[in-house]
C-alpha cells in the first residue's frame, strides 16, 4: 500500500515549533510523542513504516515529533514533561474532530494517560503499549537502581549516534534485540538524525522522573494496555501497574523481547488483532446475533465481548453488575452453541 503523508506544523504554548504528519483516512488515531521520532525519516524505516501502514489502514493516523527531535524545533530550553504535555495540547488543538483515539507508546504512554485523565471528553479510546507510569528514577527502590538510571543518561551523553559499534549495538539491543542487521542499521541512523546527544540525554533524564500514577485513577475512558513480557527498555511490571490503576483497563501480555514490535514476530499480529477489536475496526457481524436470537441487551454484551472487553469493563460500560454480565454471557454462549469466550469471538468475527 502506498503511503501518502501530509506534513504540517503547530506552535506549542511557549512558541516551540512542533512538526506533525497524518496518513490515511477515517477516525483519528493520535500517537503521543515518544523519544525516537522523525516523521519524514520514519516513513521509509523498516521498523516504523510497517507501523504507519498498519495504523493508517482504518484511521487517519496522526503523529508528531517531540520538541528537540526530528522536524520539530531542535534548540529548546525546556525539555520537561510539562513542556511535552503542552506540545500534545497544541497538536490536539489542531484536530477538528470532537473525539479521537489516543495511542501512547513508551514515554508517550505517560503523556496519553495524563491527557485522557484531564480531557475525557476528547478521548474515545486510550491505548498504551510498552508504556510506563513511573520513570527509571521514580521507580528505583535502591541505590543500584538509581545508579543504573544515572549511568544510562551518561552513556547517552558520550555514545549517542556514534559510529562505534559498542555504543550503537547497546541501544539497538535495548529497543529491538530481535531486529535484523538492516533494522539495526536504521535504528542507529535514527539516533543520529532525530536528536543531538545533549537533547537525547536531557530528555531521558526528564523521562526518568515521570510519575503519572495518580492520573491513572482519574482515567474514565475505555483503555487497552499491552506489554511485552521481556521488554529490556520498560519493565513488564509497569504495564501491569497501568492496567491495575486505570479503572476497567484491559491488559494483554505479548510474548516478545522487543520494545518496538517488528512485523516478523508473532506478537505483531496479536497486537494488531487486539487493537483492531478494541477500536472497533473489526466489528462483530450483526447477523450472528440475529440468527442466534439474542435480545438487544444480550447483543450489546456480545458486541463488547467481541471487541475484547472483560466482564468488569462490559459491566462498567453498560451500567450493569458483573454478576449480571456473567449470567447474560452464559445465556449468550448457550444460544450461540459455544462453550468459551474465544469461540464466541470467532463466531462474531468469522460468520
Amino acid at each position: 500500500m502506498a503511503l501518502h503523508q501530509e506534513t504540517s506544523f503547530c506552535a506549542s504554548e511557549d512558541g516551540t515549533r512542533i512538526a506533525m504528519s497524518s496518513c490515511g483516512s477515517g477516525p483519528v488515531l493520535l500517537r503521543a510523542a515518544h523519544w525516537l521520532s522523525h516523521i519524514a525519516h520514519d516513513l521509509e524505516s523498516p521498523i516504523w513504516r510497517p507501523w504507519i501502514k498498519a495504523l493508517s489502514r482504518h484511521h487517519r493516523y496522526v503523529r508528531y515529533d517531540p520538541r528537540g527531535c526530528g522536524l520539530s524545533e531542535r534548540h529548546c530550553a525546556d525539555l520537561s514533561f510539562d513542556a511535552w504535555c503542552k506540545d500534545l495540547d497544541a497538536v490536539v488543538a489542531s484536530i477538528p474532530e470532537e473525539r479521537f483515539a489516543l495511542l501512547g507508546v513508551s514515554q508517550g504512554g505517560a503523556l496519553a494517560v495524563r491527557y485522557a485523565a484531564l480531557h475525557p471528553e476528547r478521548v474515545s479510546h486510550l491505548v498504551l503499549f510498552n508504556a510506563y507510569a513511573e520513570g527509571g528514577r521514580t521507580r528505583a527502590r535502591n541505590e543500584a537502581e538509581l545508579l543504573e538510571a544515572e549511568t544510562l543518561v551518561n552513556f547517552i551523553r558520550v555514545g549517542w549516534g556514534r559510529d562505534n559499534p559498542a555504543f550503537s549495538q547497546f541501544f539497538t539491543q535495548l529497543f529491538i534485540p530481535g531486529g535484523t542487521p538492516e533494522q539495526h542499521r536504521w535504528w542507529a541512523d535514527l539516533e543520529k538524525l532525530t536528536a543531538t546527544p545533549e537533547v537525547a540525554a536531557e530528555s531521558l533524564a526528564h523521562m526518568q522522573r515521570i510519575d503519572v500514577v495518580d492520573f491513572c485513577a482519574q482515567v474514565r475512558v475505555p483503555t487497552l494496555v499491552l506489554a511485552c513480557r521481556c521488554d529490556a527498555r520498560v519493565p513488564f511490571e509497569q504495564g501491569a501497574l497501568l492496567a491495575t490503576r486505570i479503572p476497567g483497563a484491559r491488559f494483554v501480555a505479548l510474548d516478545s523481547d522487543n520494545h518496538v514490535l517488528l512485523p516478523e514476530e508473532p506478537a505483531w499480529e496479536e497486537f494488531h488483532r487486539e487493537l483492531s477489536l478494541f477500536l472497533g475496526d473489526a466489528a462483530p457481524d450483526p447477523r450472528v446475533a440475529d440468527e442466534a436470537g439474542l435480545t438487544g441487551a444480550e447483543a450489546a454484551v456480545y458486541r463488547l465481548l467481541a471487541e475484547g472487553f472483560d466482564n468488569r469493563s462490559i459491566a462498567a460500560r453498560l451500567g450493569k453488575s458483573e454478576k449480571t454480565v456473567r449470567n447474560q454471557l452464559s445465556v449468550i454462549f448457550s444460544k450461540l452453541g459455544v462453550t468459551s469466550r474465544a469461540q464466541a469471538i470467532v463466531r462474531a468475527l468469522g460468520h
